[in-house]
């Protein structure tokens, strides 16, 4: 683990964390992590199966009845603890992440700080969870709701956002009073396994959060399997959330599933477009664009599409493209090569369907691992980008003429996440943002994803919210309480 270099060493265990033990995998195989930018090994997890992952789950539902039993203060307490000590080790956990996911160091420390931005809104809005009294239809009878936790909760994370989509999730679901089975990608487990020994520092007692790492498809059948867990809360493909969705029918388990995206960003003819420019460059280009909210199709106006092609295309050529680690990178790997296959794919397909490269980023990197930024104008709905997820730095220009066709046109998927657009036309602000089909939509910005905020989308990019006071509910039922025969009235 020398590649690493951390100030606190223990962050890099190399080992599963259950029931408050840290523990190789029951039969001894690990999994190596590779550096994205390299292909070099930067560690080890353990490469864990459904014994190890239904002991997780039993140490889970052992402590599920003290955790839930504390008062929310007192888990929230532990959870501003951990807070404070992921913002203590931010540096050794953005050289974790970039170690194993590739982003630049700059962007690492910036996903570790809204990683923890969650573990503090969750620390204040565990302690505002409120039931609530129905009026009843009898005048001796009161019907009291409380809020009790879900349970054992299962937590299946991504590679692209390691720290954040962990803390998003375990957040709510820890100040709820449930416990978790975290299990985070087997391309960036070292992240969650630092985290987790932040979390034990922080006072989570054993068996209340517990990581599992190695392959998916065991740990994962064990897990939607399990009557013990009541939820699964899952951010990945709308395919393997489907997948994942019919796995937990037999047990009917609660989900929350944060799933593909094809997002659109229209420019309007009205529209500021250095403002555009910018927004489209922090939305598009974040995490070499592996985000599911990046904006997969960007719509422009005739009248400005040249203009704005134009400043978008000196923003892209600005980048720059390298390894994580050196200083002064932009633009990072992509995580693998299937991922670089992918983007290229869509680049190719797209000139051959008549689009045409205006714009590039150099790059020295290895182009079997690095896929320099393109801005692509010309594109047509019939190439392949404007329907699937390019999940890369491609970024192609639609041209559009009215409003009517710009809706169009971004709602021509099946997908349903996040939408963009820029306009300073009062009128046309409500309009657009009330017929995008998005959970999420942004007006002359290009952020969308903030602690305070519900995230999450519709049709086909998933079902339920994160983030918010809505995020907090995904953990939480509601009990009824009837109260009948109530001798009520004066006091004899």
């Amino acid at each position: 683990m020398t590649i690493l270099d951390l100030k606190d060493p223990a962050l890099a265990p190399g080992l599963a964390f259950i029931g408050g033990a840290w523990r190789p995998s029951s039969t001894g195989r690990t999994i190596t992590i590779a550096d994205p930018a390299t292909g070099r090994p930067v560690g080890t997890a353990p490469d864990c199966d459904q014994a190890d992952t239904r002991a997780a789950i039993d140490a889970a539902a052992a402590a599920l009845g003290v955790w839930r039993s504390r008062t929310a203060g007192q888990r929230c307490d532990v959870l501003a603890r951990w807070h404070a000590l992921i913002l203590e080790h931010v540096d050794d956990l953005a050289r974790i992440m970039t170690a194993e996911q590739g982003k630049p160091l700059a962007e690492a420390a910036g996903e570790v700080r809204y990683a923890a931005s969650f573990v503090k809104w969750y620390a204040e809005e565990g302690r505002r969870v409120q039931g609530y009294e129905v009026p009843a239809p009898e005048a001796d009878r009161r019907i009291l709701v409380r809020k009790e936790p879900v349970g054992v909760c299962a937590i299946i994370t991504p590679w692209n956002f390691p720290a954040a989509m962990i803390t998003r999730k375990c957040a709510p679901a820890l100040a709820a009073g449930c416990t978790v089975v975290i299990k985070p990608s087997d391309l960036t487990p070292l992240t969650a396994l630092a985290l987790a020994a932040l979390a034990e520092r922080a006072g989570v007692p054993a068996g209340v959060l517990n990581v599992v790492t190695g392959a998916p498809e065991a740990i994962g059948r064990e897990l939607t399997a399990s009557p013990l867990v009541r939820k699964l809360s899952f951010t990945g493909s709308t395919r393997v959330g489907a997948l994942l969705m019919r796995q937990c029918a037999d047990t009917v388990k609660r989900l929350s599933l944060e799933l593909g995206g094809n997002a659109p960003l229209i420019v309007f003819d009205d529209a500021d477009l250095d403002q555009a420019v910018a927004g489209a460059m922090a939305a598009k280009f974040r995490n070499a664009g592996q985000t599911c909210v990046c904006p997969n199709r960007i719509l422009v106006q005739s009248g400005v599409h040249d203009a704005f092609a134009e400043r978008l295309g000196r923003a892209v050529a600005a980048l720059r493209v390298g390894s994580g680690m050196a200083a002064g990178t932009t633009i990072g790997p992509l995580i693998n090569a299937a991922a670089v296959r992918k983007a290229r794919d869509h680049l190719e397909d797209a000139l051959a369907h008549g689009g045409r490269i205006t714009a590039q980023a150099a790059s020295d990197g290895d182009p079997a691992r690095f896929v320099a930024p393109v801005v692509l104008t010309g594109a047509t709905p019939d190439m392949r980008l404007a329907h699937e997820e390019t999940f890369g730095p491609v970024a192609p220009l639609f041209r559009f003429g009215g409003e009517d066709e710009a809706i169009t046109l971004a709602n021509a998927t099946p997908y349903g996440l996040a939408s963009y657009f820029y306009t300073n036309d009062l009128h046309r602000a409500f309009r657009v943002s009330e017929r995008l089909e998005a959970g999420m939509v942004a007006l002359n910005t290009g952020s969308i994803a903030m602690e305070m905020s519900p995230f999450g989308g519709v049709k086909q990019s998933g079902l339920g919210r994160e983030g918010g006071q809505a995020g907090i509910e995904e953990y939480l039922e509601h009990k009824a309480f009837h109260i009948g025969g109530l001798k009520l009235g004066a006091v004899p």
